[in-house]
């Protein structure tokens, strides 16, 4: 069965995080769907235009395996504020399904929401701070307990690349990661 993953955007996201995020999963067969917050088409924080898929009130009768959030400001507060995102996250904490963010989103969206209770994370430098457990902050990708949080822009493949792994395993990981000329682990 295809694996599947819900990747959520708003005006403000960041572009490289969240092209990267989608082009990545894609490459390795998985089945994205890009949903928005607020309006279909979104600006995102350097002005590149991107046209989701969906609205993300549309997603709420759907399971995915991972719901994946990009950061970029002010992307991770108009996430942070949607009540429906709220709702698929908490719903995929109950039912021990993958939820991943990077850059601001991790502190922003998941420490708000309550779901770094317990797990070890890191984030965009900045956000450091708001985060509850700081032991992790200076990694560039963490795995704890079906959550998978990142640094930023300059580590959006390694990211991506550990969402495939978690997905669908290491060998599709290395394997995209050979097509894409990226060393990886």
């Amino acid at each position: 069965m295809k694996k599947s993953c819900l990747v959520t955007i708003a005006d403000g996201s960041e572009d490289l995080e969240t092209v990267t995020i989608v082009d990545v999963l894609r490459r390795a067969g998985i089945e994205v769907t890009v949903a928005s917050v607020g309006k279909l088409q979104v600006t995102c924080a350097r002005g590149v235009k991107i046209e989701a898929d969906a609205m993300l009130e549309n997603c709420l009768n759907r399971q995915y395996d991972m719901i994946a959030i990009p950061g970029g400001l002010p992307g991770a507060e108009h996430l942070r504020d949607s009540a429906v995102l709220r709702e698929l996250l908490l719903k995929q904490e109950r039912e021990k399904r993958q939820f991943a963010a990077i850059c601001a989103a991790p502190a922003l969206v998941l420490q708000t929401h309550g779901l770094l209770e317990n797990r070890k994370a890191t984030c965009y430098p900045a956000f450091a701070e708001k985060l509850t457990d700081k032991s992790s902050t200076g990694n560039t990708v963490v795995v704890d307990k079906k959550c998978i949080t990142s640094q930023g822009p300059g580590t959006a493949i390694e990211f991506s690349l550990k969402l495939v792994e978690e997905l669908v395993g290491m060998d599709v990981a290395g394997n995209v990661a050979e097509a894409m000329l990226v060393t990886y682990p």
